[in-house]
């Protein structure tokens, strides 16, 4: 199995305030990879500073074996990866459709109606609503859209922020899935989720963080038969 992403002694932050402290972690080609953990411990941090949003310091970030450390998102978007923000990830004064185009502004026609086309087959929940402002889609549905443009650029391995965050149960349940089906058509998957037990029964491993560090790795499996670990970090709710 290919390694999608290697991260070697990461320190990041915001300017001059760091909050990544030596982190070390891997997604091989083809896996679903869950960053729990709790708030404020750096968790989105460690996904901006991967995609070149928060301030790089010090360390590696290599993507399929090159050091794409300083790049710029442009670049990595250029190179098969996209990222899904927690928060403003669709433009709610354009339409449905309108985000999605924007998602490939720059691209052929005949390719991008070919990708908005095949995002839409993913998330058949915006099928009807392609000429409906994005202000009147519910939080399931704005999550939706904003994964669907993002994978207008044809990315080979998704970031995404907290996609379940204030939805509801059945929601929740259905990004996750949504998600998880993406591995369907060759997406690796690195996820920063709230509702840790949720995002874990879908992944092959999953890191927890806490202070800015990496404190333990393993199987998801295993992580969430971890009687100690669930005490601390999942908690009744996942949280």
């Amino acid at each position: 199995m290919s390694r999608v992403l290697e991260v070697t002694s990461l320190e990041g932050g915001y300017d001059s305030v760091q909050i990544l402290y030596g982190i070390d972690m891997y997604v091989d080609d083809g896996e679903f990879v869950t960053i729990i953990g709790p708030n404020g411990c750096g968790k989105s941090t460690l996904i901006k500073t991967i995609f070149g949003i928060a301030t790089f310091y010090n360390g590696k970030i290599e993507y399929r074996g090159e050091d794409v450390s300083r790049w710029r998102t442009d670049q990595l978007v250029n190179h098969g990866i996209a990222y899904v923000p927690q928060v403003d990830n669709v433009f709610p004064s354009l339409s449905v459709m309108e985000n999605l185009q924007m998602g490939g502004n720059k691209l052929p026609t005949n390719i991008l109606n070919n990708r908005i086309d095949k995002s839409i087959n993913m998330f058949p929940d915006l099928q009807d609503r392609l000429f409906d402002l994005a202000a009147s889609l519910s939080g399931g549905e704005r999550q939706m859209l904003a994964i669907s443009r993002a994978l207008i650029s044809n990315p080979k391995f998704l970031l995404l922020d907290e996609p379940t965050a204030a939805l509801s149960p059945l929601y929740q349940q259905q990004i996750i899935e949504r998600i998880d089906s993406l591995r369907d058509e060759g997406i690796t998957i690195l996820i920063v989720e709230q509702n840790a037990r949720l995002s874990l029964a879908r992944s092959d491993r999953g890191y927890i963080m806490s202070n800015g560090k990496i404190v333990h790795s393993g199987d998801a499996e295993n992580i969430l038969d971890d009687p100690e670990i669930g005490e601390y970090f999942l908690g009744s709710t996942g949280h």
